[in-house]
């Protein structure tokens, strides 16, 4: 693991940054989080690479119940779940 030690500092509107950190508190980073992903990102892509949006009504729900195991299942082997998906005759379509 690399030692963290250097320091970046920036000046930003107060409205933005209170803006911007109920977000990442949404998406569940911190700020530091936030930028160290965006400076990895900047130096593997070469550009600005991607942007982070607060996950919609219908993910934020997936992620929840697969937090607390609602809605899960599990299977003995790849065949049983493929039969429980796809049905019975699922390896004529392969």
């Amino acid at each position: 693991m690399t030692t963290k030690t250097s320091f970046v500092r920036a000046r930003i509107e107060p409205s933005v940054k209170k803006k911007a950190e109920t977000v990442l508190h949404k998406i569940g980073i911190s700020p530091s989080e936030a930028i160290n992903v965006f400076y990895r990102r900047i130096a593997t892509d070469k550009g600005i690479p991607f942007s982070l949006n607060v996950p919609n009504a219908e993910t934020r729900k997936a992620i929840a119940n697969a937090k607390s195991g609602e809605n899960l299942k599990s299977y003995s082997s790849a065949e049983a779940m493929f039969t429980d998906i796809l049905g019975k005759n699922w390896r004529a379509h392969v």
